[in-house]
C-alpha cells in the first residue's frame, strides 16, 4: 500500500463519495440485528450526517463537523454502548460492504479500511 496522506485520500473520495459510502453503510445498519439497535431509531438522518461530516473533516475537507460538534471525542460519545469484538467486527463488515457498494478508488479504499480498523479497535470498551 503506497503512502497517502489524509488530504489525498479525501480528494480521491470527495464529499460525494463519502456521502454515498455513509448512506450505503446506514442502509445496512438499519436492518442489522447486532448493531442496529445501538443507533437512535428516531434520528437516522442525524447519525448519518454526523458520520459523513466527521469523515469529510477527518480527511481534509470541510470543518462543518467541528463547527457543529466540537472535538470528536469518539470514545466518550460511544461509551454508553457495549462495543465488544462482535460489534467491532460487524461494524467493520458493514462499512467494508458499503465501500464495495459505492465503489471507491481502490487505493483510497485500502487506506480507509486501515483507518476504520484502527478506529473500530479503539472503540472497543468490553472484553469478551
Amino acid at each position: 500500500m503506497s503512502n497517502m496522506d489524509e488530504h489525498e485520500i479525501g480528494q480521491l473520495i470527495g464529499e460525494e463519495g463519502f456521502t454515498k459510502m455513509v448512506a450505503a453503510f446506514y442502509q445496512k445498519v438499519k436492518t442489522d440485528d447486532l448493531i442496529g439497535a445501538m443507533y437512535p431509531q428516531d434520528d437516522w438522518a442525524g447519525s448519518e450526517e454526523r458520520l459523513r461530516e466527521f469523515l469529510i473533516f477527518r480527511f481534509g475537507g470541510s470543518d462543518r463537523y467541528l463547527q457543529k460538534r466540537g472535538h470528536p471525542r469518539l470514545r466518550m460519545r460511544h461509551a454508553p454502548f457495549k462495543i465488544g469484538q462482535a460489534e467491532r467486527d460487524r461494524w467493520l463488515k458493514l462499512m467494508n460492504e458499503a465501500m464495495e457498494d459505492v465503489p471507491l478508488d481502490p487505493l483510497a479504499q485500502q487506506h480507509l479500511i486501515a483507518f476504520f480498523t484502527n478506529v473500530a479497535d479503539f472503540m472497543r470498551n468490553v472484553d469478551e
